[in-house]
């Protein structure tokens, strides 16, 4: 995302194509050249136009993207107009030009959502390589028929089937902590269900998350101990977005919680109790999770919500409803997590982390704002943190539930919205997490500014 690539890239791509424009008739400086930039302009704001009424980030782009997006049209432009008459040296310009800026809006694009940190995610998600720790069914079953317990976990992918729900979906993925190694039956761990962004993959959360190497390391520090993680698919294709709802894009939902939790219940032997049940979402995930926790607090009893929005969001307001649920305003209403939990009323035994991202004082999280069950508060606004949407929506989630029995915490840290930020915020919020949700041998904490609980027995 950073350093000296997208640096040089850019450069050569600029050297590029001044190399194709080069020096030309004037009747090109007079027509051509006009229409080139003003493709460019155009291609920029029509994409910003897209983004905007689609309500795909409130966090905004950086101007490098349009800068690159604009000078893609205007590259078009040039390979296009600018064959006939041009030498073979302009015109191999141009036809290299067109796609290194592509490439360079690609990297602006990257720099936004933080989707490939490094070259080497970008090509195992691209090549769709082997994900850490990855091993089939059958090795997971030789491995604990002879009780061999493994350092790292172990990912698994996995075919849900979705008799219950109809929804079509991609394979998905579970992580088993080295615990769960240990005997035969294997022990009923705590699971927490791991959903990605509006536009993602299964797998996402294992490659631009990182969340292998967390959990990997929180196993180590206590004794091979750690929630079973389950990588859902909220989508069914990379860019169907369904905000986890049932609607005209899939019965999303259902999937998650009629297909998901039997399946890693009968297949996995994980615990049925739901106070072993967690979601942990990022973006729209974030929305997701604080939806299902609210919606069926017998499934699930604890949530991490990192950067979500306030509800389902495809747009407005109208939008939304329009395109997620074919204009049902009711529909919408079932989904909208402050019109759930205000017609639930008390909730018992719900809490939540809320993550956001900002400007703070130090490196390190900073309590925005923290409330027990009972609505008293744990901890102040600080006055030198800078508060997003994202921001405000979970503060007006977090007072809401407090009213209604939810204990919660709005935590802010630096960071932008984007992958790096939601590998930061899983990181610090797993071992509330991880304890909250009963892992064996573990603490159970307090959430930031308040007092910590009891530990779990092993």
């Amino acid at each position: 995302m950073h350093g000296w690539l997208p640096l040089v890239i850019q450069a050569l791509t600029v050297a590029i194509l001044l190399a194709a424009i080069g020096r030309r008739s004037r009747r090109w400086g007079v027509v051509w050249l006009p229409v080139a930039l003003a493709v460019g302009a155009a291609m920029a704001a029509a994409t910003y136009w897209v983004i905007s009424s689609q309500g795909m980030s409130d966090d905004p782009a950086p101007n490098l993207l349009w800068v690159w997006i604009a000078v893609t049209g205007f590259a078009a432009v040039v390979f296009v107009a600018g064959w006939r008459n041009s030498g073979w040296g302009r015109r191999t310009a141009s036809a290299v030009g067109l796609p290194m800026a592509l490439l360079c809006a690609a990297l602006a694009l990257n720099l936004w959502v933080g989707y490939f940190p490094t070259v080497q995610t970008a090509w195992n998600q691209l090549t769709e390589g082997p994900l850490p720790d990855q091993a089939d069914q059958a090795t997971v079953v030789a491995m604990q028929s002879k009780h061999q317990v493994p350092a790292k976990g172990v990912v698994v992918p996995v075919n849900i089937d979705s008799s219950a729900s109809g929804f079509k979906h991609r394979g998905e993925l579970v992580y088993l902590p080295p615990a769960y190694f240990a005997s035969n039956p294997a022990p009923h761990l705590p699971t927490l269900m791991m959903i990605g962004g509006e536009f993602n993959t299964p797998g996402d959360w294992l490659r631009a998350g990182n969340a292998i190497k967390t959990v990997d390391d929180y196993a180590a520090a206590n004794g091979g101990n750690a929630p079973v993680l389950v990588f859902v698919d909220t989508g069914g294709a990379f860019n169907n977005d369904t905000e986890c709802v049932n609607g005209p894009r899939g019965n999303s939902a259902d999937h998650l919680t009629k297909d998901v939790v039997p399946f890693m219940e009968s297949t996995y032997g994980v615990s049925t109790n739901r106070a072993n049940w967690g979601l942990v979402g990022w973006s729209m995930g974030g929305t997701c999770a604080v939806d299902l926790a609210t919606m069926h607090p017998d499934v699930f009893s604890t949530f991490e919500d990192i950067a979500g929005d306030l509800a389902p969001n495809s747009g407005n307001k109208q939008q939304t409803v329009d395109r997620l649920f074919g204009g049902d305003a009711a529909a919408y209403a079932a989904f909208d997590p402050t019109a759930v939990m205000t017609k639930h009323g008390r909730y018992q035994g719900i809490s939540g982390w809320f993550a956001i991202n900002g400007s703070a004082p130090s490196s390190g999280p900073t309590v925005v704002n923290a409330v027990n069950s009972n609505g008293t508060g744990l901890g102040g606004k600080d006055a030198s943190v800078r508060l997003s949407d994202q921001a405000a929506a979970a503060n007006k989630l977090c007072a809401l539930g407090a009213a209604n029995g939810i204990q919660c915490a709005v935590v802010t840290q630096p960071g932008k919205h984007d992958w790096p930020f939601a590998d930061r915020a899983f990181t610090a919020a797993l071992p509330w997490l991880a304890g909250q949700i009963g892992t064996p041998g573990v603490p159970r904490l307090g959430l930031p500014g308040a007092t910590p609980l009891a530990s779990h027995a092993q």
